[in-house]
């Protein structure tokens, strides 16, 4: 890949010297990213056909399938290099497709159901996780410095691999039906793997053309630790568990968003079509804005905020938008609160976020964020989907639940502030080497 930075440099803050490493990271993530999103209108369909009735039982299978695959990971880590743990841990997911695969062609229709029950789970545990383990390998690959410059423009490669895995599906799935499918996910997927190991050969040498000290023998060493550390870490350190207060908060006002939104359209559309067609306009939107902020705005808006106000935009824009759906509890602001919610989070909110991250020690990076990324998160997803189920029980109408939403945001606001402002004086103190941070 060309190193000459200057027609990216029109668009983002990129310096000579990281404009191959730049690319890499975002052909990874684009692969990542359009491997899920290829395979999630199948996940989706199969849920359905097992039954609307169970799928709150399969989220709940999510969370403990999440909590029981972090230990083993967190043993890879522990044990392997970087190079090796994450092809690893990619392959493993590959190898899994394939056995989708074949079970897929050779069984009946009754036998698919909980086929697809089980792949419903495996899905929703293979997004997060390799989700995860990307940003932990990024994270570690740049440094504090480029991550605000460069993770916006990385995470377009997200939105984009999103939108071709969809267009692929879409344009594929009556002409070689859905389970073919997975083998172009599982050929997505090596490509990524490719293209990590290319940019870990070039990782050492970007760090030290912006001062990081590192070296190979570093990086080729496995971690060490134990492999409950991302669990114990998270709930010991005061920074990592107000990292995990914001992804739980986070995902328990999304969850509740996500409840509203079906609730009022099932009202407002009769048709099932016409509510599909509702659904994929917002999803159409969310990406074309997401896209935009993500390569123009997102790198200047870091720049010019900080941290600490950056990752308080998401939370503040929820107070406000739950104040006005609970003033207006219509489609429309549904629609404005949902649009701006998801494109803030892709855009901004996780891009940041993955900054937080840039100021711990590399076994925080793989473990403890690994376990916030995926169990912490579906935590979440759980006490918002149980939070709905008890505040409509209790007789709350739809303006009612997003006034209720409005406190819970509050709290995400002040957390979020604080972990800006503690994030940036962490980078600070590491950059005095006679004071080392203390986490």
């Amino acid at each position: 890949m060309s190193d000459q930075s200057g027609p990216l440099r029109r668009l983002i803050d990129v310096r000579p010297g990281e404009v191959a490493a730049l690319l890499w990271a975002s052909l990874f993530y684009f692969c990542v990213l359009c491997a899920y999103y290829v395979i999630r209108p199948i996940r989706d369909d199969m849920g359905v056909a097992g039954g609307v009735d169970n799928l709150p039982w399969l989220f709940t299978g999510t969370l403990l399938c999440m909590a029981l695959a972090n230990p083993p990971y967190a043993a890879l880590v522990s044990r392997l290099p970087r190079l090796t743990f994450i092809t690893y841990t990619y392959r493993f997911f590959e190898a899994n497709l394939l056995v989708f695969f074949g079970l897929l062609l050779v069984t009946g229709a009754a036998q698919q159901i909980w086929i697809g029950r089980v792949f419903f789970v495996w899905t929703s545990v293979f997004n997060l996780f390799v989700v995860s383990v990307f940003w932990a390998f990024i994270v570690d690959v740049f440094s504090r410095e480029q991550g605000k410059r460069l993770f916006g423009f990385i995470a377009a490669g997200a939105t984009v691999g999103a939108m071709s895995g969809s267009a692929i599906t879409a344009s594929l799935v009556s002409v070689l039906g859905a389970t073919p499918l997975l083998l172009v996910s599982v050929v997505l997927l090596e490509v990524a793997v490719f293209a990590m190991r290319r940019l870990s050969g070039i990782a050492t040498a970007l760090k030290t053309k912006t001062g990081v000290e590192t070296t190979e023998a570093a990086e080729a060493s496995p971690i060490g630790g134990g492999m409950l550390a991302g669990l114990s870490r998270a709930i010991s350190s005061p920074y990592l568990l107000n990292v995990s207060l914001y992804m739980l908060l986070f995902t328990i006002t999304a969850t509740l968003l996500y409840f509203q939104q079906a609730d009022i359209a099932a009202r407002a559309f009769t048709d099932r079509a016409a509510r599909t067609g509702f659904f994929a306009r917002i999803d159409l939107i969310v990406n074309a804005l997401t896209l935009f902020t993500q390569v123009f705005l997102t790198s200047r808006i870091l720049k010019a905020l900080g941290v600490a106000l950056t990752l308080s935009i998401l939370p503040l824009l929820s107070v406000v938008g739950f104040a006005w759906l609970g003033t207006t509890p219509t489609i429309a602001a549904i629609v404005v609160l949902q649009v701006a919610r998801r494109a803030g989070n892709f855009a901004i909110a996780r891009p940041t976020r993955e900054v937080l991250f840039t100021v711990l020690p590399r076994e925080d990076k793989y473990k403890a964020k690994n376990f916030i990324d995926t169990v912490v998160y579906r935590l979440g997803d759980q006490v918002g989907a149980w939070s709905y189920a008890a505040l409509g029980w209790f007789g709350l109408t739809l303006s009612g639940i997003a006034w209720a939403a409005v406190p819970v945001s509050a709290v995400w606001l002040l957390n979020a502030f604080w972990l800006g402002k503690r994030q940036e004086h962490l980078a600070a103190a590491a950059d005095a080497p006679a004071v080392p941070p203390r986490v």
